[in-house]
């Protein structure tokens, strides 16, 4: 599963196996059963997710009771709360495996030590921090720019690995309406 997390890095940068044998200490590898937190809201967020086998979501409680997922990570994708992970701040935020999930943890500490020995991973985490950037950027235009059905029908083109993957509920979680929403919006496809 290291090679995973290799491959992923050297696609942004170049890192010699060497250097990434010297990499690797700094992360902890843990397993995650579904539907186990690993963050949960009011905690103080020192850990950054790296997904080598399954899905984790990130999500909120809104002042209904109602889980809203914000972001889901499937394999070779980063999760955390970035403000309060870069800040050392109690999140607002959970995260949870969506499925039985392998990740690779690191802490805010570790991370900081890690950049300072191994420079050429700044030039990786400046990539990933960008793509999140995008994709957080993305999920702002379909939120006002499309309608629901609309905003479904780009989240299935233009993640369908997430929506064959990921349950129906969190789907309707993540585009802020009900299952019972989403499901006439998937008979109506099919009619």
């Amino acid at each position: 599963m290291a090679q995973s997390f290799y491959s992923h890095i050297t696609k942004f940068t170049k890192l010699e196996e060497t250097e990434f044998e010297a990499v690797l200490p700094f992360f902890k590898t843990i397993k995650v059963r579904k539907k186990e937190n690993l963050l949960i809201e009011g905690q103080v967020c020192k850990t950054h997710f790296f997904v080598l086998e399954g899905c984790l979501r990130k999500f909120f409680i809104n002042n209904k009771g109602v889980e809203q997922t914000t972001e889901f990570a499937i394999e070779n994708w980063w999760l955390t709360d970035n403000i309060a992970y870069e800040r050392g701040l109690p999140t607002e935020f959970y995260i949870q495996a969506v499925e039985n999930s392998v990740v690779l943890v690191i802490d805010k500490q570790l991370q900081d030590k890690l950049l300072l020995e191994h420079p050429k991973l700044e030039r990786y985490f400046r990539f990933i921090y960008q793509r999140a950037f995008a994709a957080s950027q993305m999920r702002i235009k379909y939120l006002y720019d499309f309608s629901k059905e609309e905003a479904y029908f780009q989240l299935c083109k233009n993640q369908p690995e997430f929506v064959q993957r990921v349950p129906q509920y969190l789907i309707a979680s993540f585009l802020g309406f009900t299952p019972e929403y989403l499901s006439e919006i998937r008979n109506q496809k099919r009619s």
